[in-house]
């Protein structure tokens, strides 16, 4: 009878402790990375403990919350371009746009704990565009010169390597080079240009996403200063300034520049 008694409190404990398990959601893959204008599955599975049919919605969540899937019914931007299977969900050729943060939401009304979701990172991956370079056609020996090159659409960002004259240039292993490459900028920078630097250069943009892309090579000449043209330079000015000079002065000693001057001009003018 004590066993009895002792075995029922039991059995109701488990009886109202049954229905308490709740809602089970999970994915395979938490972060997706797909290239752009490819297809992205965005998995979810679930266990119920009732409901055979619980409500299955996706939402984008970020700064708004926007629905995928509600209602048996894809919205938005992804009707037409998106299917669903069980609660694993496929976007068709997706773009930049589609790149964030998903939540696969269950709802089972007959389940006493009738709310689970997951969530999942959509990636989407851009290979190299044309990188935009700027190459100067000219170059005085010694200066600093900078060849720059970028590609601002690329995911992951792009990584850039040179070339001269068709022939990769290759990073620098002393300090005392005089030239740096900052493969993650795309800058190439001269510290003291020579006239061997002259050739055609140009950049490749590679991220490990497609094919890489290079811009259209430009041809650099490096040119010593022309010390005659300079010099003839300034022998101009320098007679510019004494003519200009000389001819001022004589004018004031003619009085043409002189206030009087000016007075008897005005004179003449009343007459």
């Amino acid at each position: 009878m004590e066993r009895t008694s002792l075995c029922l409190p039991v059995l109701l404990l488990l009886m109202h402790c049954s229905p308490c398990v709740p809602v089970t959601v999970s994915t395979n893959k938490h972060k997706v990375e797909v290239e752009e204008f490819s297809d992205a599955v965005l998995s979810c599975t679930f266990r119920t403990e009732n409901d055979p049919y619980p409500r299955i919605e996706w939402k984008k969540t970020g700064k708004d919350v926007n629905f995928v899937y509600f209602n048996g019914q894809f919205k938005g931007s992804f009707e037409g371009r998106a299917s669903i299977d069980g609660a694993t969900v496929t976007l068709r050729r997706v773009t930049q746009e589609d790149a964030g943060e998903y939540r696969c939401e269950i709802s089972a009304h007959l389940d006493a704990v009738n709310l689970g979701e997951t969530n999942v990172t959509l990636k989407v991956l851009v290979p190299p565009h044309t990188p935009s370079c700027e190459i100067p056609a000219s170059a005085v020996t010694g200066s600093v010169v900078q060849l720059l090159c970028r590609d601002q659409q690329s995911i992951p960002p792009a990584t850039y390597s040179w070339f001269k004259d068709s022939k990769p240039i290759s990073s620098p292993r002393h300090a005392n080079a005089t030239y740096q490459i900052n493969s993650h900028t795309g800058i190439l920078e001269f510290k003291s240009v020579a006239k061997e630097d002259s050739g055609r250069y140009s950049c490749l943009a590679s991220n490990g996403v497609g094919l890489p892309k290079m811009c259209e090579g430009k041809h650099m000449t490096v040119e010593d200063v022309n010390v005659t043209a300079m010099v003839v330079v300034v022998v101009v000015v320098l007679l510019l300034v004494v003519v200009c000079g000389c001819g001022g002065l004589l004018l004031h000693r003619n009085g043409i520049l002189t206030p009087g001057h000016r007075g008897s001009l005005d004179g003449i003018s009343a007459v």
